[in-house]
């Protein structure tokens, strides 16, 4: 989809780690061992040992701390991304919100802090012309949810989501407003599904159907979604 809003809850971006060059091998022992592997496998350990035994307020800082310097994840390496995944595993595993869909801490305008997604990110254009913030709010009542590009473009797109279940939803996108205004119909095929692993009243983590991780912070609760 030529919008960036839309991939704020449905991605449909490529491989979340993009490591796909072939591993090298090397003989230890007479065990073939991958470099690559040993590396993934050091990478996981670290997260793991800083956060054991941590509450969810001081994980949520370690994750808030980690990505604070990564433009919202535009800057990240794949070090940086394996990092943050781990860090957010560990924050969901201490949820305090087991169904967010029934929640009213989900309600309101959220910023988009980080992202995998590529087509958000829009890496491959000038910095100038990528948007400066993206917004998505939801409102779990009326099950309708909004993304919002900040300068210079503007574009929105609303959506109508289908509870799958507790945490985890489909979303049906119905218009997009090119700069705000001009309303286009969304074409039929824009769907996805968004699930919802960690939720408090001030953070959101969120993983799209496409793999991609979202970190959101709230900045509205009380922001309607039009219907």
């Amino acid at each position: 989809m030529a919008l960036s809003s839309v991939s704020l809850i449905s991605t449909h971006s490529g491989s979340e780690f993009p490591l796909t060059r072939r591993p090298f091998f090397y003989h230890t022992n007479n065990l073939q061992l991958s470099i690559s592997e040993k590396w993934r496998s050091n990478v996981s350990f670290f997260p793991s040992f800083f956060t054991k035994g941590k509450d969810a307020n001081t994980i949520k800082q370690d994750l808030i701390q980690a990505i604070s310097s990564l433009d919202r994840g535009a800057q990240a390496t794949p070090l940086d991304q394996l990092t943050i995944d781990q860090i957010a595993r560990k924050l969901e595993a201490v949820n305090p919100i087991k169904a967010p869909l029934k929640s009213d801490a989900l309600n309101g305008k959220w910023e988009l802090i980080y992202t995998t997604s590529q087509s958000i990110l829009q890496t491959k254009r000038p910095k100038f012309l990528r948007s400066v913030a993206n917004y998505q709010a939801i409102n779990a009542d009326t099950l309708r949810a909004q993304n919002m590009e900040s300068w210079p473009f503007f574009n929105q797109v609303t959506a109508d989501l289908t509870p799958l279940n507790a945490k985890k939803v489909a979303v049906k996108f119905d218009y997009f407003k090119i700069a705000g205004l001009i309303p286009v119909k969304a074409p039929e095929r824009a769907r996805g599904e968004l699930e919802i692993t960690y939720l408090d009243e001030e953070l959101r983590v969120s993983r799209g159907d496409k793999g991609n991780l979202f970190i959101l912070k709230m900045v509205d609760p009380s922001y309607r979604v039009p219907a």
